[in-house]
Parts: structure tokens; C-alpha cells; sequence
């Protein structure tokens, strides 16, 4: 499985960045998708999830609101749409395929979305 995350950036607070992340090595459509985030010094957090089909999405509390997951089948791609953005927001961020009750043991390089004040 190989996962490829893109789209981040330095944006100023209050701004909006939109990261993809493409999937290969598994049937895509029968997997839920997840995105993370690990800021320096922290744990990895999960801040959104989405079904296989796209039907259902959950939000960390701090992100629900402002951050909006999607995805395509036909192209293998997860999306999260960052509004509003804080500095806190401030990460690196992943996607990951949900396996069962787990998560694929595998992260892809992430992408780096920082947020000046």
C-alpha cells in the first residue's frame, strides 16, 4: 500500500489550504480513510474520518466546523478542506486507510501545513 499526501503549505491564520491524498496497493473503495496530524513534540492525533463510501465523516472536536473530508473512488483520492485555519493547526498530516478496528501500519512521508499568526 503506498499513500501520497500533498497540498500543504505556509498560509496566514484565518486561511484555507486543501490536501489530496492518492492510494494505491488496495481496493480503495472498500476502505474507510482517515487523515492525522503530528505537531512537533506531539502524538500523531486522528482529526477526520470518512466511510468507504463517503456517506459518513466524524471531526476531532477542534477541527469540526472548519474541516471538511471527501473522497473519490474513481481516483483513489481522500481530500481534506482546511477553513479557518489557527496556528495550532500547525502539522504535519497523513492519511491512512482503516483496516478492521485498526489503522494500515504504514504513513506515507505526510505533508506540512503551517499556519503563521
Amino acid at each position: 500500500v503506498q499513500l501520497q499526501a500533498s497540498g500543504g503549505g505556509l498560509v496566514q491564520a484565518g486561511g484555507s489550504l486543501r490536501l489530496s491524498c492518492a492510494a494505491s496497493g488496495i481496493i480503495f473503495r472498500n476502505y474507510g480513510m482517515g487523515w492525522f496530524r503530528q505537531a512537533p513534540g506531539k502524538q500523531r492525533e486522528l482529526v477526520a474520518f470518512i466511510n468507504n463510501s463517503g456517506g459518513r465523516t466524524s471531526y476531532e472536536d477542534s477541527v469540526e466546523g472548519r474541516f471538511i473530508i471527501s473522497r473519490d473512488n474513481a481516483k483513489n483520492t481522500v481530500y481534506l478542506q482546511m477553513n479557518s485555519l489557527k496556528p495550532e493547526d500547525t502539522a504535519v498530516y497523513y492519511c491512512n486507510v482503516k483496516w478492521g478496528s485498526t489503522w494500515l501500519d504504514t504513513w506515507g512521508q505526510g505533508t506540512q501545513v503551517t499556519v503563521s499568526s
